[in-house]
């Protein structure tokens, strides 16, 4: 099997090369294709990613090109991982919306929604090649964010994907340590959109561990979280981390006037993780990867490439999909975030219980936005990001709203065709 990962030269991908490399799964791989228009990073990331795979005496090879069209011929799957703009870009979409004491964060609000705008077109371009070259059965794996639009906007146009985030997986993996049980044991019961999502259970051999989690750990949930325990016990549930933006946004934002932005970390990050991944007597995944983000990124992926391209039956993984009537207070081509059963067909959403309307109230918020937003990305027009902005619930104000679009058209105006006359 050739997989393809677009965004290659990412210092994500070693994550991903070390859950092949593992073992982990049955996924039978004998090339992974890295395409990246970054040729420097990408010979830096392709050549630690052989190492890796000859370490661990896994027999696949990585090349490494430039062209989309040969790195995509002949993948049975391809993973999007792109950054489009870089981490200055991120920088700038940490930024701007503190101007109006919004919230600066690069996949939710009106950092978000400039990131969405810049990567929407560019994906549906990357998508339409991929059938093109791969052909109609190649599956598209999206990982790039802000993952729900980006998913919606790939699944409006036809395109066989599933959308992949983290969040899941992580939560996975730190609960079980929590409980003493295997991760592979633990199922959550896992709802919302990408980046807006609960757990409203926790079960293990069909006992559902969340009160006790709440009772006994709520501490360490808070300090996971970022929200008080005392908050989750009332809720009857976990939200993700990024329910701080909605839930705290006044201390975030109070905190992200006087700290230096994420961007910033990231990048220090990854200037260390490329210098150790030139050095050729380096061939394990560096610890310092994990303070890139991403945690378990390797093995949500492996798993969900494994569950879609046949090598196993039929699974059940928390992924992004169609709504379809999952969620009957949403419309049907919403992307929800559940868990699903992921087969050779694709991904079915399995019923959830009744959401609570104080997360449902939320939900419904967001994808009014989110729909919005995708037509503001595909359509382009300064207007249509001032109504996306409008339509935020971490946004809100009329006033506020007009001002972040005129930043967010100036500060994006290079990567905007439809923007460059009016910024």
């Amino acid at each position: 099997m050739k997989l393809t990962v677009v965004g290659g030269g990412s210092t994500y991908t070693p994550e991903l090369v070390d859950g092949i490399a593992g073992r982990r799964t049955g996924l039978d791989v004998d090339e992974i294709a890295l395409v990246d228009p970054d040729r420097s990073r990408l010979e830096v990331v392709g050549a630690f990613s052989q190492r890796m795979l000859e370490h661990a005496g896994h027999p696949a090879r990585v090349t490494t090109t430039t062209d989309l069209q040969r790195g995509v011929d002949g993948a049975s799957a391809v993973l999007l991982q792109l950054r489009v703009g870089g981490q200055a870009a991120r920088a700038s979409d940490e930024t701007f919306p503190l101007v109006c004491d919004c919230v600066g964060q690069e996949t939710t609000g009106a950092g978000g929604l400039a990131k969405a705008l810049r990567t929407v077109p560019v994906v549906l371009d990357i998508a339409r090649r991929v059938r093109e070259v791969a052909g109609e059965d190649t599956w598209i794996v999206n990982f790039t964010n802000p993952v729900g639009i980006v998913t919606r906007a790939l699944l409006a146009e036809g395109h066989r994907a599933v959308g992949l985030c983290n969040v899941a997986i992580t939560f996975q993996r730190w609960t079980s340590a929590l409980l003493g049980v295997e991760p592979e044991s633990v199922r959550l019961e896992h709802v919302g959109l990408n980046h807006l999502s609960w757990e409203t259970g926790v079960f293990v051999d069909g006992v559902d561990r969340l009160p006790e989690l709440l009772a006994r750990h709520g501490d360490a949930l808070a300090g996971h979280i970022g929200l008080p325990a005392s908050l989750m016990r009332r809720l009857g549930m976990v939200p993700s981390y990024y329910l701080k933006y909605f839930y705290d946004h006044d201390e975030v934002v109070r905190r992200q006037k006087t700290e230096p932005p994420r961007a910033e970390v990231v990048a220090a990050v990854e200037k260390e993780l490329l210098d150790l991944y030139g050095d050729v007597g380096v061939v394990t995944k560096p610890a310092q990867l994990s303070q890139r983000g991403g945690a378990y990124y390797s093995e949500a992926a492996v798993q969900l490439v494994h569950a879609l391209t046949g090598g196993v039956g039929a699974e059940q993984h928390v992924v992004n999909v169609r709504n379809g009537g999952t969620l009957p207070f949403l419309p049907a081509d919403a992307v929800i975030e559940v868990p699903a059963v992921v087969g050779g067909d694709g991904a079915t959403p399995l019923p959830v219980p009744a959401v609570p309307p104080s997360a449902a109230g939320l939900i419904a918020h967001v994808t009014g936005y989110e729909h919005l937003a995708l037509d503001a990305a595909l359509r382009g027009g300064r207007d249509r990001v001032a109504d996306a902005l409008l339509a935020h619930p971490l946004v809100g104000q009329h006033a506020v709203a007009e001002r972040l679009a005129d930043e967010l058209v100036a500060r994006n105006a290079d990567f905007l065709p439809w923007a460059r006359g009016t910024a």
